[in-house]
């Protein structure tokens, strides 16, 4: 499975933004996907993540109620609607997808077996 994070750039506080993720490889159904984010010299963090039936959606207390991730598996894509965007929300962002995640370990980094590569968003004035 490969994936392929897009969409990064500038935004304002308060803005908008709206990143995409295609996976190409093997078909998206079957696989759990998150976002997670990393700024230079800190760990990775997560962000976002939907379960392989879309049944099961969890977010980070920091980004609840301002993003929003989906999937569209006949289009192999997943997306990160971001907004309210906050200066603390600059990052690399990564997109990841794994096949053997459950509803209990959406949120761990661990648990995913691929990853792409990221895409940068920054927030400035």
């Amino acid at each position: 499975v490969q994936l392929q994070a897009s969409g990064g750039g500038l935004v304002q506080p308060g803005g908008s933004l709206r990143l995409s993720c295609a996976v190409s490889g093997r078909t998206l159904r079957g696989h759990a996907v998150a976002w997670f984010r990393q700024v230079p010299g800190m760990e990775r963090n997560f962000v976002a993540a939907i379960d392989r039936n879309s049944a099961g959606i969890r977010y980070a207390d920091s980004v609840k109620g301002r993003f929003t991730i989906s999937r569209d598996n006949t289009r192999n894509m997943v997306y990160l609607q971001m907004n309210s965007v906050r200066p603390e929300d600059a990052a690399v962002y990564y997109c990841a997808a794994g096949s053997s995640v459950i509803t209990s370990n959406l949120a761990s980094l661990t648990a995913y077996a691929y990853w792409g590569l990221g895409t940068l968003v920054t927030v400035s004035s």
